[in-house]
C-alpha cells in the first residue's frame, strides 16, 4: 500500500486546518449554543470574552489528530480508487477513472474517516464550546483544561461509549458528501484542463475550493445534528438518539435549523479545501 499519500494528506490536513479553525469555532458554536443573534454578534462576543485565542480553542490538538484522520481520508480514497480502478496515482492522470469508481472510493474514505474522527471531532467541539476565558480573576475556570484532561472527563463521566457520542451522525455526514467531494473535485479538474496537460495550480485551487462547498453544502443539515449530539450529555441527556435530535431541533426552531453554520461553512470551505488539495497535489509530485 503507498504511503505517499497518508504522508501528503497529513501535511495538507495541518494547512487546511490552521486556516479554516478560526470560522469553525463560530460555525460550532452557532450551532449548539442559542445565546448569539448571528455571525457578527458571536464574533464580536468571542473577541471581547476571549480575546483573538477563543477563535483557536481546540486547535492544538486537531493538528496532531484530525490532520492525522486527514491522511487516513486521502490514503484511504487514493487506494480504495487503486483497488477499484487498479491505477496507480500517476496512471490516473493519464486514464482518468469513471466517475462513479470516484464517487464510491470517496464514500469508502468518508465512511472509514467518521469512525476514525469521532473522538477527536468531539473533543474539539466540546472545547470550542468553552466560553470561558482561559484566566481571569473571579471568574469560574473552564470545566476541560485541555484536550487530555477532556478525554479522562469524557471516559469517567460518560463512559467509552461517551468519546463516540454523534458518531452515527458522523458517518451519515461524512459517507455520501466526501464521495461527492471527490467527485465534485475530479470533474472540474478534468473540466479545466485539457486532454494533453496536467491540471495547473489555478485549476486545483479553483476545483478544490468548490468541491469543499459543494460536499458542506450538503454536509451541513447533519452536521448540526452532529455537534448536537456531541454536546448533549455534558450535563444531562436531551436527546434519546440520532431521529429525536432531529425531531426536536425542527420542533423547537423550525427546518431553517438544519442549515444553521452553511453560511460559516461555504466561506471556510473554499479556501480551506483549495489550499488542501493543491498542497496535497504538490505534495505527491514531491514525494513521489
Amino acid at each position: 500500500m503507498p504511503v505517499e499519500e497518508f504522508v501528503a494528506g497529513w501535511i495538507s490536513g495541518v494547512l487546511g486546518l490552521m486556516l479554516g479553525h478560526p470560522i469553525d469555532t463560530v460555525k460550532v458554536r452557532l450551532q449548539t449554543q442559542n445565546t448569539y443573534r448571528g455571525v457578527v454578534d458571536c464574533v464580536i462576543k468571542t473577541y471581547r470574552r476571549e480575546s483573538v485565542w477563543g477563535f483557536f480553542k481546540g486547535m492544538s490538538f486537531p493538528i496532531g489528530s484530525v490532520a492525522v484522520v486527514n491522511s487516513v481520508l486521502f490514503g484511504t480514497y487514493s487506494n480504495a480508487l487503486h483497488l477499484l480502478s487498479s491505477a496507480s496515482h500517476q496512471d490516473r492522470k493519464a486514464q482518468p477513472p469513471h466517475y462513479g469508481l470516484v464517487f464510491v472510493a470517496g464514500s469508502i474514505a468518508g465512511f472509514v474517516q467518521a469512525y476514525c474522527l469521532a473522538p477527536f471531532d468531539l473533543i474539539k467541539v466540546r472545547l470550542q464550546n468553552q466560553t470561558e476565558p482561559r484566566t481571569r480573576p473571579g471568574v469560574a475556570p473552564p470545566q476541560y483544561r485541555g484536550p487530555l484532561h477532556c478525554a479522562r472527563t469524557i471516559l469517567r463521566e460518560e463512559g467509552p461509549r461517551g468519546l463516540f457520542r454523534g458518531s452515527w451522525a458522523l458517518v451519515l455526514r461524512d459517507t455520501p458528501t466526501l464521495g461527492l467531494y471527490f467527485l465534485t473535485y475530479e470533474a472540474l479538474s478534468r473540466w479545466l484542463t485539457s486532454d494533453s496537460k496536467n491540471p495547473g495550480s489555478a485549476t486545483m485551487l479553483v476545483a478544490g475550493g468548490f468541491a469543499g462547498i459543494m460536499s458542506w453544502t450538503t454536509a451541513t443539515p447533519m452536521d448540526v445534528v452532529k455537534s448536537r449530539m456531541q454536546m448533549d450529555g455534558l450535563k444531562q441527556r436531551q436527546y434519546r438518539g440520532l431521529l429525536d435530535c432531529m425531531v426536536s431541533s425542527a420542533r423547537r426552531e423550525g427546518p431553517r435549523v438544519f442549515f444553521r453554520g452553511l453560511t460559516l461553512n461555504s466561506a471556510r470551505a473554499f479556501p480551506v479545501n483549495a489550499v488542501t488539495f493543491f498542497s496535497y497535489e504538490h505534495l505527491l509530485l514531491l514525494l513521489g
